[in-house]
């Protein structure tokens, strides 16, 4: 033991009593990867430490030895950190899809203060805002954010009658509107909504505060 510091990940979980859940979260964020181990390996160690030695294990408590499970992929990467920590400080999800969005027509948020006002443009991210003010009149607002930044959406009241359901509980949303360029500020006023992915992280948002 050298002071504060942790010898290794043994002498952590050893030191700290650290519950199992826990040492999962950290392995799976990639938290525990300072000791030499990547995510899925280091989930693997952990198994080995807090568990009684059996067939599994047998005669290898304290060895660090190679991980029988295949290391995680860019997408479960970001996908851990979003379900441990609910962000990440990897790629962002829209950035994996980047070329198939390109082909449905979808401009990321960057591209959109360099359009036309009026011009119809699809844009889509991970909804991380939806207001509704009182002095709204029963508009609502969404913040999307993708990999380039964020695009503010504007939902009217029917639309929202409408679409409630999906603009309230898809975590990505693909978005068909009009871009409003009006006194330095970008929006689109939507016309439809639609879920993007299923698959993708479940990413939190913050909902009319």
């Amino acid at each position: 033991m050298n002071g504060d510091r942790f010898d290794s990940l043994d002498d952590f979980i050893a030191r700290t009593g650290v519950r199992r859940e826990e040492l999962a979260t950290l392995a799976e964020v990639g938290a525990l990867n300072a000791f030499g181990y990547d995510r899925r390996a280091a989930l693997w160690q952990i198994e080995k430490a807090v568990r009684k030695e059996g067939a599994l294990f047998k005669g290898s408590r304290g060895k660090p030895e190679v991980s029988p499970l295949p290391k995680m992929t860019s997408v479960e990467r970001v996908t851990a950190d979003y379900e441990g920590t609910g962000l990440t400080i990897g790629p962002h999800p829209m950035s994996f899809r980047r070329r198939e969005l390109a082909m449905r027509g979808v401009l990321r948020a960057v591209d959109l203060p360099r359009g036309r006002h009026g011009r119809r443009v699809r844009v889509a991210g991970a909804v991380i805002t939806r207001q509704r003010p009182g002095t709204a009149k029963g508009f609502i607002f969404l913040t999307l954010e993708d990999e380039t930044g964020v695009s503010n959406i504007i939902i009217r009241p029917p639309l929202f009658a409408e679409q409630k359901m999906i603009i309230l509980e898809q975590p990505f949303l693909l978005v068909d509107g009009r871009l409003q360029i009006q006194d330095g500020v970008t929006s689109v006023k939507a016309e439809r909504c639609q879920g993007l992915w299923t698959t993708e992280p479940d990413v939190e948002s913050h909902d009319f505060h």
